[in-house]
């Protein structure tokens, strides 16, 4: 995947990134910035969880490179769904991306 391939437009997210009337930060998620990537969805996992059916979708998402990304943010596309990032994975040797290891949450988020 190169920079050809960041086809999304998505937004990163951060607890902490919204603001309130009065100007006050709120816990509510916010915008962290916005970035060019691109999607891979590479697991579709089935699971019972208290006698209910669920599903586990995982995707990698490829950024550009950076170094403000945290496992604590999320990734929202431009649809409205969510995904949690449980890992950030930085090309160290050529600094050229960030591969985001990431889950979807459930619903549109």
């Amino acid at each position: 995947m190169d920079s050809q391939d960041r086809n999304h437009r998505i937004t990163l997210q951060r607890r902490g990134g919204a603001r309130d009337a009065a100007n006050q930060p709120t816990n509510d998620w916010g915008t962290h910035r916005q970035a060019w990537a691109s999607i891979r969805h590479v697991s579709g996992l089935q699971s019972i969880k208290a006698d209910t059916p669920t599903s586990v979708v995982a995707c990698s998402v490829r950024i550009g490179w950076c170094t403000d990304v945290t496992d604590a943010m999320r990734v929202r596309l431009r649809d409205g769904t969510v995904y949690a990032i449980q890992a950030v994975m930085p090309d160290l040797q050529a600094r050229q991306f960030v591969d985001l290891v990431c889950q979807k949450v459930g619903g549109r988020g």
